[in-house]
């Protein structure tokens, strides 16, 4: 049944429905439920300035689906999603349920430093009656000890078994002063060999025109918020993976990587904004 666009699903205690929530947005990008009329307004905004960022956002969400099935059909069972947003709408306990047989079992850690993120993830996860093999960590991905040294992260992570970290479409928001190949080597060194790193992070793409300008108006916005965005390009991305190999087919688009539907015509002009991959520690 489709969901009445002005209906509002239960808000945790204590989260402010009246505010607009990046997380929330996003969720109604991806066509999800747990979001407000406010945030729905804002994601509206966005949408008449820059036509793409719906469809980039489906793009995103499923690629990560794709590493996710592939992390599966890899044998890995343990999931760490950084900057996870509101674990709805075709996230990683979902594609994981889906998934496996009766009896497999698998772990899932969700981070996100958005409080209104981490209560509505919480409140899924028990809806879901997931508590017991999935759980949010509410931190900062740019801090990666207060993760990985979390009481939540070691409850469920064996860090002696391989690992797929997801960094999906999060790396935007680690400025230069970040260090992003410094912060990601960080995390990658904390993993067994055997272990995934997948990673997409938006781009201009070398694009110029109306589609570009309006990407431009949204990074400006941003700039002007407490969550700056940095865009990069290719020769940017690449060395993130580090020394770990990439799988194929590589540094790719969105789409492109293995790919399991043809585009429709009115989303193809997302093509060019965003960047993915996925490397495995040697």
């Amino acid at each position: 049944m489709k969901r009445d666009d002005d209906a509002a699903p239960v808000a945790p205690t204590g989260v402010d429905t009246e505010k607009p929530s990046a997380a929330r947005i996003y969720d109604w990008f991806l066509g999800g439920t747990h979001n407000w009329a406010v945030d729905r307004e804002f994601a509206r905004a966005l949408e008449k300035q820059w036509r793409w960022v719906k469809p980039g956002a489906r793009h995103n969400r499923e690629f990560m689906n794709r590493v996710v099935r592939a992390a599966l059909g890899a044998g890995i069972r343990q999931f760490i999603d950084l900057g996870s947003g509101v674990p709805t709408a075709g996230n990683v306990h979902e594609i994981v349920q889906e998934e496996l047989e009766p009896g497999e079992t698998a772990k899932v850690v969700y981070v996100d430093y958005e409080p209104v993120a981490v209560a509505h993830a919480e409140l899924i996860l028990e809806r879901h009656e997931a508590t017991d093999w999935a759980g949010i960590v509410h931190a900062d991905m740019r801090r990666p000890k207060d993760v990985l040294r979390h009481p939540e992260t070691l409850r469920l992570i064996d860090f002696d078994q391989p690992v797929c970290l997801m960094m999906m479409a999060v790396l935007h928001f680690a400025g230069p002063h970040d260090d992003p190949p410094a912060l990601v080597a960080t995390y990658r060194n904390a993993l067994a060999p055997g272990s995934w790193l997948g990673l997409s992070h938006m781009s201009f793409g070398g694009q110029t025109g109306e589609d570009a300008d309006g990407l431009h108006w949204m990074v400006e916005q941003y700039r002007k918020t407490s969550n700056p965005v940095w865009m990069r390009d290719r020769e940017e991305i690449e060395p993130l993976f580090g020394d770990w190999p990439l799988l194929e087919p590589g540094v790719v688009h969105l789409p492109d990587w293995r790919p399991v539907r043809e585009l429709r015509r009115d989303e193809e002009g997302a093509r060019p904004f965003a960047w993915c991959g996925v490397s495995v520690h040697p």
